[in-house]
């Protein structure tokens, strides 16, 4: 953003062109009359005449400078402050085997559980403003993927290289929520979530889902848990060298009861997600549940430029005086 501090200065110029349109006016009327000046054509003209042409251009452009200059020049870049805490959210997904089943569709085409999931999760991210957000994976294991941010732009980046089995091939939920209080606990916040989200039973993991949510109760952490996906038999796709890839089935155990139980504790709510669009409903509806009302302090930075046009100036008006009292002193 670029202005002028006091445009008012530039006024002045209208003013000097004006003066220097009236002096050229009187100066092209002779001074001396005489019959012919054609006796001069023969002589050769030096370079100092052509430059004492000039000369008062030089003044007026020095004086332009200055006016410029006292009309402050400046260069202004917009800064913002988030004065609000915001909420403090952590995402827990399931990274366990069952997360490949393909029972989902994205723009029409078969994927698997995780990534309709990370499309719905991305555009949740993308709506959020002045939160901070975490995320945590679990398998056989559960460990933090991202301590809490508000880089929306990595924690989609993050999102996207999440990978099935990465943290082994059980389900720990229990472990999940601990460790996601433990994130909860790096920067305090107003309000603090957590979104677990899984398609399968609890069955790995030092800490029950139920103690968990307890704990989770007495820090008043509340819990949105999202249970992905039919129980039954779902699709998986498995490689084999010599057959070429096979679609097989294979039971999938979701425990909605516990899931119900822990948002029940925690005064949560808990959501069952059977395809892609209602997947999309569930966020759509924890975003509007947990908005905050985030004030932003802005501001403009102003760099001054005025020096870049006052040094020029001085360097003009100085060679103006020195010329016009030695080398191209006119004499009336």
């Amino acid at each position: 953003m670029f202005r002028f501090a006091s445009p008012l200065f530039l006024i002045l110029i209208i003013i000097l062109v004006i003066i220097a349109l009236i002096k050229l006016k009187i100066n092209k009327q002779p001074h001396i009359k005489v019959s012919s000046l054609s006796f001069n054509n023969d002589i050769p003209k030096s370079f100092f005449l052509y430059l004492s042409k000039f000369l008062p251009i030089l003044k007026y452009i020095a004086l332009i400078l200055f006016i410029i200059a006292m009309a402050r020049p400046q260069s202004g870049s917009e800064k913002s402050q988030i004065k609000t805490q915001g909420i403090n959210i952590i995402l827990a997904i399931d990274l366990s085997g069952s997360m490949a089943a393909l029972d989902f569709k994205v723009d029409n085409q078969i994927v698997t559980r995780l990534e309709a999931v990370k499309k719905v999760v991305k555009n949740f991210i993308m709506k959020r403003d002045g939160d901070r957000i975490g995320m945590v994976v679990f398998g056989t294991n559960a460990f933090t993927q991202l301590p809490l941010t508000r880089d929306y732009n990595t924690i989609s980046f993050m999102l996207s290289k999440l990978k099935i089995g990465s943290a082994g091939q059980s389900t720990a939920i229990g472990d999940a929520i601990g460790i996601s209080l433990k994130r909860l606990l790096d920067i305090k916040s107003k309000s603090n979530i957590i979104i677990l989200l899984t398609d399968g039973k609890s069955n790995a993991g030092a800490i029950s889902p139920e103690t968990a949510a307890e704990i989770a109760k007495e820090q008043k952490v509340k819990i949105y848990t999202i249970g992905v996906g039919r129980k039954g038999k779902a699709p998986f796709l498995v490689k084999n060298a010599f057959a070429g890839d096979q679609y097989i089935y294979r039971q999938v155990d979701i425990d909605m009861d516990m899931l119900q139980l822990i948002a029940k504790t925690t005064n949560g709510e808990f959501f069952k997600a059977e395809n892609t669009k209602s997947l999309d409903q569930i966020y759509s509806m924890i975003d509007r549940l947990e908005k905050t009302e985030v004030k932003v302090k802005k501001w403009i930075e102003y760099k001054e430029y005025y020096l870049y046009f006052l040094i020029p100036g001085f360097i003009l008006i100085f060679l103006y005086i020195i010329l016009s009292n030695t080398r191209l002193l006119r004499i009336p």
